[in-house]
């Protein structure tokens, strides 16, 4: 049975328990299901294999659970053990105290978004399927990446820092 990572947005440890995560989503059928971290990842295995199909399933299994509505984006988890391997920010040279993160779009019918695009220490570096690479180094602005990323890609995506997304594809 295939194994999938849900990934969440707009999850923090106050508005969604991670035990009830796993709950809700066992509940619905899902098998082996397992969270990782706090913050609106989960990792099962379920016989469907349609992306969207099994998004839509963790939506509304989560919205009857949690009575609000979470964004759920779907990746089969050697699905992003692939993107791991493939190094996909070898190719540029990053300071080393750069974050790497992942933004996952749930489509990719976004409009062409003509990249690199810097600004402020964030580097939004390519765009591969329905991932976007992005690096930035924290400063006294913020998260201003998030903003930048939202701009280009529209709302309708998540993001991860590398690290989670190898956690995730190895749970």
């Amino acid at each position: 049975m295939p194994r999938y990572v849900a990934l969440l947005r707009g999850v923090s440890p106050s508005n969604c328990k991670m035990p009830q995560l796993k709950a809700c989503l066992a509940a619905a059928g899902f098998a082996d299901v397992r969270t990782v971290l706090s913050s609106g990842n989960a990792v099962f295995n379920a016989d469907d294999s349609e992306w969207g199909a099994l998004e839509q399933r963790c939506e509304q299994v989560i919205l009857a659970s949690f009575g609000h509505a979470f964004p759920t984006i779907i990746r089969p988890a050697e699905y992003l053990q692939d993107l791991i391997a493939s190094d996909p920010f070898g190719g540029f040279a990053l300071p080393t105290a750069a974050k790497r993160v992942v933004t996952f779009l749930r489509r990719a019918d976004n409009p062409a978004v003509e990249l690199p695009i810097a600004r402020d220490g964030v580097q939004i570096l390519k765009m591969a399927g329905t991932e976007v690479f992005t690096a930035y180094e924290p400063g006294p602005k913020g998260p201003v990446f998030m903003t930048m990323l939202e701009r280009a890609f529209g709302k309708d995506i998540t993001t991860r820092t590398l690290e989670t997304v190898r956690k995730c594809a190895m749970a």
